[in-house]
């Protein structure tokens, strides 16, 4: 054990964040069996959510990551299957995905087998994260017109109890905000004193979060695309619950309250979206784990909050994120000059500042590695690591101290943002970060991208010069000709062209992960800087533009 590194890893977290952490794991309540409140009556319309990948591909056999399960060989804990497959286990998430109405027999034998099979508190699936992402999926689903069980409501108020007191205040973030969204569907579908507490509390507690998580830009400030999704996805979820029961005096100041922070969250999440409609992998980010974009998007529109403006072509800043994104009509490049997360909990950060992805004629190129497991082990900490990604690596170190599975020591802070506009609609795009600030000459990284038409340049800098190199991975869907100096790839009609003018270039083996469970060959291009400096062009046709 490195005392070094748990210092920098602990130093930046609240005092009441500390001692929250020492009373969840020292206190531990009795579920209280009490019998459930009423059903609260549903007095308005419950909007059909995006549906889920299906999940369940037998009576109990469920698939996750890519790996199938039989419940009776593998059970519901155990070390058969990895923590985040367990977790997914216990989310219920397959009575919303698509075609659950055909499974509905299975589902509700699922849901009594589950009550039957985990008493309350003990084991995965009762911890308060789980916890909290079944009670929303059941209510969602008996919302949606399925029909819980008798055992079913009384295990969800169990469950609501249970969670009011296991609150992960030691953890925030996207859990504390999951538990709070938890609370408040529990407090609404059930009726009474009980009831109100919950949805009081739980109402209280995403207000409180929703000030301290969610950017003035719209960001949630974990800074992953699809937490981003996630969160937006929950607030659509509590417009949708406040619908359908719109006698709920309570719902007042809090729905005016985040229905004036959900456009900037919209516009957010579109902003780090490539052509193809999928997100950018910054930070943990893979496909499948929450609805696309656009997905969300329809959703947000069936609720009857409007369409989202387009995005304006050119540059988008989010200042408070630290994201910028160029368009034009041939291509997209997201740009990170971000913290790799809040001080508080960067659970979810990768050593991936100053990196980028770039789309060409709508499809990606340049990419950064993905996220295909939770599990501690060197897959994991290669994924968060500096080089599964497309920027500048310095000494062979990460440009964050990234460790076990959700731990950062020290962690690189971006500073000197400037964004300058160029002719022909082009930008210069200028940042730097201090996360080798340890190496000897205590080196900085700047990174500058000049776009163009049918262009993008970039240039690296590090100084004092150290051994460096910038890398940029691509996606494994390009063919790759030329030589590492000079080359061609070319997809599906596309064609880009890289030149590398400063530095010496190798193409190596690499992999891409673009979703949990998943690990695709590919290859990255790796540019050494020679004396300090590299800079790479990259050059595709640019559609024409007419002129009036």
């Amino acid at each position: 054990m490195s005392w070094g590194r748990w210092w920098r890893t602990v130093r930046s977290l609240p005092p009441e964040q500390l001692l929250a952490r020492v009373w969840f794991r020292l206190y531990r309540p009795r579920p209280n069996l009490a019998s459930p409140p009423p059903p609260r009556p549903v007095r308005g319309r419950w909007v059909a959510p995006p549906p889920a990948e299906p999940s369940l591909v037998g009576p109990t056999t469920f698939r996750f990551h890519g790996v199938e399960g039989e419940l009776d060989v593998v059970g519901w804990d155990g070390p058969q299957r990895t923590r985040l497959w367990r977790y997914h286990q216990h989310y219920f998430e397959d009575l919303l995905a698509d075609g659950a109405a055909a499974r509905r027999p299975w589902h509700e034998a699922l849901l009594r087998r589950w009550v039957a099979d985990n008493p309350p508190g003990r084991g995965a699936g009762w911890e308060p994260y789980p916890t909290s992402r079944r009670i929303v999926h059941w209510i969602a689903w008996a919302l949606g017109g399925g029909e819980l069980p008798a055992e079913a409501v009384a295990s969800l108020a169990v469950q609501a109890r249970w969670l009011e007191r296991r609150l992960e205040r030691h953890l925030r973030a996207n859990h504390l905000w999951a538990n709070a969204v938890a609370l408040v569907f529990a407090g609404a579908f059930f009726l009474g004193p009980e009831a109100d507490r919950w949805l009081a509390r739980g109402l209280a507690l995403l207000m409180r979060e929703l000030g301290r998580q969610i950017l003035p830009d719209g960001a949630h400030y974990e800074r992953s695309p699809m937490y981003q999704a996630q969160v937006l996805r929950d607030l659509l979820d509590l417009e949708n619950l406040a619908g359908a029961y719109p006698d709920v005096g309570a719902w007042a100041h809090a729905r005016t309250t985040w229905r004036a922070r959900l456009p900037a969250m919209r516009r957010f999440l579109l902003g780090l979206t490539h052509p193809d409609g999928e997100i950018a992998f910054f930070n943990d980010a893979a496909f499948g784990v929450v609805a696309p974009p656009a997905q969300l998007e329809a959703y947000a529109e069936r609720l009857g909050l409007g369409a989202a403006p387009p995005l304006e072509p050119g540059l988008l800043h989010w200042p408070e994120a630290g994201y910028v994104r160029l368009s034009d009509a041939g291509a997209v490049a997201l740009l990170d000059c971000a913290p790799v997360g809040p001080d508080e909990q960067p659970g979810h950060a990768h050593a991936d500042t100053l990196s980028f992805e770039l789309s060409i004629s709508g499809r990606r190129f340049v990419v950064n590695g993905g996220t295909s497991t939770y599990e501690v082990g060197p897959e994991r900490r290669w994924q968060r690591g500096t080089a599964a990604h497309s920027t500048v690596i310095v000494d062979g170190e990460d440009s964050s101290e990234v460790w076990a599975s959700f731990r950062v020591g020290r962690r690189a802070r971006p500073f000197g943002f400037a964004a300058t506009p160029l002719d022909r609609g082009g930008w210069r795009v200028v940042c730097a970060h201090d996360g080798y600030r340890h190496r000897p000459g205590a080196p900085v990284h700047r990174r500058a991208w000049i776009w163009r038409p049918g262009e993008l340049r970039v240039e690296d800098v590090v100084a004092p010069a150290r051994p460096a190199e910038a890398r940029f991975l691509l996606h494994p869907a390009w063919r790759l000709e030329g030589t590492p100096q000079e080359g061609v790839a070319s997809t599906d009609g596309a064609r880009v062209r890289w030149r590398v003018e400063r530095g010496h270039a190798r193409l190596e083996s690499a992999h891409y992960h673009p979703r949990f469970g998943a690990t695709e060959p590919t290859t990255c291009l790796a540019v050494a800087l020679a004396n300090g400096q590299a800079i790479v062009r990259f050059l595709w046709d640019a559609p024409c533009t007419s002129s009036s």
